[in-house]
């Protein structure tokens, strides 16, 4: 029913992997809870921690959810390794705990392993939620954030530091140890850092607003980062002074890391309480709500506000949004994630939506499933909407491919017809000095003068009629003060007009004018007319009013249906208003923005 595609460059494509056994996820989850045990008991007995019993507890708070949140996650999400790195990040907390033993082995084991977790923290936080790093820059910072939490923490056991119970050492040389610690502090607190400002930046790249859940979630993961970088640092520069104080920032560092796994637990659960969503989803699709309340519906279900709705057009082998313009679907980079939705395998309509819904596939399909009649139905407008928009712009060509075929027309009569005659009559007057007394000559010679005249007035108005030189010379002002002083009644003529406007604006209402102060003068039987000519805004109102007769239709009315049609494949409207014996009102409303 729906097909996720179109994925963001953060995600591969999701694989066929199963949940693992059963059996194996509560082995894990047994051996988390013996690792907490364990890691609580070595911190209660241990001879070298200020109050044992607050160490133990914190441990238990790290290394518990961690371990549990990540089995949950592999069971619920198995082709995401998000799930094996939240279990990785508990069982490695733990090898580091076990530096509060007495014994040197013990010991040992946790110090080379100390700094680890803060890695591994800084690894799941920034490869949620597929479980990989997304770019070049990640997986380069993580790599480095390894070496100097492991590499060189061998190294600096090797030199001798940590005390007489690192059985590592080989050499004696503690204060080189010790900057190469310092070293390792400040290197990593500087890759949390970093780490806090890539989370920041994909909030802000990702430009539609993240769910509830997922603002928590990334807000926890940040948090958590910015306690650990300030907890390296403060062990690395001493920022604060005394023991108690440093102790006190470790455990406040505990907690808040702590509460990542929750906050990802509360994620999964607001996921499946989303699906109960789908019920509520059913009742609204009962009234079969237009497309606009269809998409709000959906973005409701799915927990999405940034959700966007586009319909598949067969005709024009394109998508289209609610109004029936073009929509293209967004690349792999763009950072959203496109859900196709067929009914019956003939494909309806698309989703464009949170990358992070493509982890719920269960809750996509269930929404895109009831959804799927209602969205048949919205296609079918969308459909409609998009024909008329394609009839507009049809309409729209139509009329400026026919006033260039007037304009060109015009200028063929004026240069070519216009001026043979003109010419001609010269010939003839020229020729009437050399005929004589001939008196017979003289008046076909005259006869012929006058039908040369008569033929170029004629000539000259059916030139004007076609396409009006004044009007694309001086302006639309001009152009109907002519109209008005050669109406075959008195017309009263204000255009409050300051600038030109678009040429198809004007010639719009230039006709207008003239074919309704032509309709004037046929069929009104009026004394007067007034013609008003304002501009409101963005647009330019043409108001055409006599005193005559009335009784004008624009549907029946070839001259007035054609006005309509100017006017509204400029994307105005034509109306008029002509009861019988009240006169004709025609007004004309034409978008100049």
């Amino acid at each position: 029913m729906a097909t996720p595609v179109a994925l963001p460059s953060a995600a591969e494509p999701p694989d066929t992997r199963v949940a693992p056994h059963a059996a194996v996820l509560w082995a894990i989850a047994l051996a988390g809870a013996v690792a907490a045990a364990t890691a609580a008991v070595l911190a209660l007995r241990s001879d070298h921690v200020s109050e044992p019993g607050a160490r133990a507890a914190l441990v238990v708070w790290v290394i518990l959810p961690y371990v549990l949140a990540g089995v949950v996650a592999w069971w619920r999400r198995p082709e995401s390794h998000f799930g094996p790195l939240l279990i990785a990040a508990g069982f490695t907390f733990f090898l580091s705990s076990i530096s509060t033993a007495n014994s040197a082995a013990g010991y040992t084991i946790g110090i080379a392993f100390d700094l680890l977790p803060a890695v591994l923290f800084l690894h799941v936080f920034l490869a949620f939620p597929t479980g990989r790093l997304e770019s070049r820059f990640e997986r380069g910072l993580v790599a480095v954030g390894y070496f100097v939490a492991l590499g060189l923490q061998l190294v600096g056991m090797a030199l001798g530091g940590f005390g007489s119970d690192n059985l590592l050492q080989l050499t004696s040389d503690p204060e080189t140890a010790e900057t190469l610690l310092r070293v390792q502090l400040i290197v990593l607190a500087a890759c949390a850092l970093v780490g806090i400002g890539v989370l920041a930046a994909r909030r802000r790249t990702s430009g539609p607003p993240l769910r509830r859940s997922l603002v928590l979630l990334v807000d926890s993961f940040a948090l958590g980062l910015l306690m650990v970088a300030f907890l390296l640092l403060s062990g690395a520069l001493g920022l604060v002074e005394g023991q108690h104080a440093f102790e006190n920032i470790r455990r406040t560092t505990f907690f808040v890391i702590g509460l990542a796994p929750f906050a990802f637990l509360a994620g999964l659960l607001d996921a499946r309480l989303a699906r109960t969503s789908v019920g509520e989803l059913f009742v609204e699709l009962r009234t079969d709500p237009p497309p606009a309340e269809l998409r709000d519906a959906l973005a409701r279900a799915l927990r999405d506000p940034s959700l966007e709705l586009v319909y598949w057009l067969p005709e024009f082998d394109s998508y289209a949004d609610l109004d029936g313009r073009g929509v293209t679907l967004p690349s792999e980079a763009s950072g959203r994630a496109t859900t196709l939705i067929d009914v019956d395998g003939v494909r309806v309509a698309a989703l464009i939506h949170d990358p992070l819904l493509l982890d719920e596939p269960e809750l996509l399909d269930a929404v895109t499933a009831a959804a799927a009649i209602a969205l048949e139905n919205a296609r079918l407008h969308v459909e409609l909407r998009a024909r008329l928009e394609e009839l507009a712009g049809s309409r729209a060509r139509v009329l400026e491919a026919g006033q260039k075929e007037r304009r060109q027309l015009e200028r063929n009569l004026h240069d070519g017809a216009q001026q043979r005659l003109i010419a001609l009559s010269l010939e003839l007057k020229s020729l009437e000095g050399r005929l004589g007394d001939d008196p017979d000559a003289r008046r076909q010679l005259e006869e012929a003068q006058r039908e040369i005249s008569m033929s170029l007035e004629e000539l000259r108005a059916l030139a004007h009629g076609i396409h009006p030189a004044v009007l694309t010379g001086h302006g639309l002002a001009v152009a109907l003060e002519q109209v008005a002083a050669r109406a075959p009644v008195p017309v009263r003529l204000t255009v409050d007009v300051e600038q030109r406007l678009p040429e198809p604006v004007e010639v719009a209402a230039y006709y207008v004018v003239t074919e309704s102060l032509a309709n004037v003068a046929k069929h009104a039987q009026a004394t007067s007319a007034r013609v008003e000519v304002d501009r409101a805004a963005d647009e330019l109102v043409v108001e055409v009013v006599d005193d005559g007769v009335g009784g004008a239709d624009s549907e029946r009315g070839s001259g007035l249906r054609g006005l309509a049609d100017r006017v509204e494949a400029l994307g105005g409207r034509l109306r008029v208003w002509a009861p019988r014996g009240g006169g004709t009102r025609v007004r004309a409303e034409i978008p100049c923005g």
